[in-house]
């Protein structure tokens, strides 16, 4: 491969709660390099700022790269952001109010620096990448150990009067139902992320369930992981394929709600539980969401899942690099 000149090269960086993923892309959005570290929030703000320079400067050092040759860097936070000023205005996981992660890490590494919902930036990476940019309308929805989703109308992402639009995981679909990290009760995300699909199971199991789990991980359930549920499935274990169903028809219904009010070409669903639990969860997602969308309102909609998996995140951060950089 020629060595990429000057300012051509993009990165992407998918910050979460608990791991920090860098990605360096070719000006033509191909993959060359990834490196990954811990987030570790408890540590404060500056602490994670380090780090995640840390982590881009390492996939740039795999790739026998330097960061001269990076034009720009995009990244998606968790939490609500403003992308004009790059400041993190809210974000739970990691503790963080009005933190200026875009002014931080411009000073740390000297790269212009873009920063967008971890969420609005999978589904660029998606539509960009994974569809061509050949959708006008689509919605993201990425089930994760949260809810949350983008929008992309008119071929553009849509960010709403106050930049926080696309939180699909807090619309509420349960009135009364369980308590949701946001404070509402009954939300999508209270009743299909990762974390409810654990609670769940563990609260199933206090009232006397039975699961192979218990026998894997222990009578606490304490380490579960989403891949732990697809074995068990595998196994035929009928308490978690109930938890599981459940979980798919929240989300259908979740995608019937979103189809009737936006009517998008493609609806994409994507994020760790998605990748996990494909096989199980998208057909009864695709036939509850045909169910309870108004009648001939999703002739020809695609209800599909994302192969980006776990790369979504840094593809949509270089794709924002690239679009922002101009």
């Amino acid at each position: 491969m020629p060595e990429p000149t000057k300012q051509e090269l993009l990165v992407g960086v998918d910050l979460g709660g608990t791991k920090i993923l860098a990605g360096i892309f070719s000006p033509q959005l191909k993959l060359l390099q990834t490196a990954k570290l811990s987030t570790k929030s408890e540590r404060g703000f500056d602490a994670v700022v380090s780090r995640i320079a840390r982590c881009v400067r390492d996939a740039a050092d795999e790739a026998d790269l330097g960061l001269k040759q990076v034009r720009a860097i995009g990244i998606g936070a968790p939490g609500a952001v403003d992308p004009d000023s790059g400041e993190v205005i809210f974000a739970p996981n990691l503790r963080w109010k009005d933190a200026p992660l875009k002014k931080a890490l411009e000073k740390e590494l000297e790269i212009p620096v873009f920063v967008e919902n971890d969420c609005n930036i999978c589904t660029l990476g998606v539509h960009e990448v994974e569809l061509k940019g050949r959708a006008r309308s689509l919605i993201g929805i990425f089930l994760g150990t949260g809810v949350g989703g983008g929008l992309i109308l008119d071929g553009k992402l849509y960010s709403g009067f106050n930049k926080t639009a696309g939180e699909v995981g807090h619309m509420v679909i349960q009135v009364g139902g369980p308590k949701c990290g946001c404070g509402n009760n009954g939300c999508f995300e209270a009743l299909a992320s990762r974390t409810a699909l654990f609670r769940e199971i563990q609260k199933a199991v206090r009232e006397g369930g039975k699961t192979v789990l218990t026998e894997m991980l222990g009578a606490d359930l304490a380490e579960m992981k989403s891949g732990d549920l697809r074995k068990a499935l595998r196994k035929g274990d009928k308490l978690v394929e109930k938890v599981v169903e459940s979980a798919a028809e929240y989300t259908g219904i979740a995608v019937a709600n979103l189809i009737n009010i936006f009517n998008p070409e493609v609806v994409v669903l994507g994020g760790g539980v998605v990748d996990a639990l494909e096989d199980e969860m998208m057909s009864i997602i695709v036939e509850t969401a045909l169910d309870y969308a108004m009648p001939g309102t999703t002739q020809g909609i695609e209800i599909v899942a994302s192969k980006l998996g776990d790369l979504a995140g840094v593809t949509g951060g270089a794709v924002l690099a690239r679009q922002r950089a101009k």
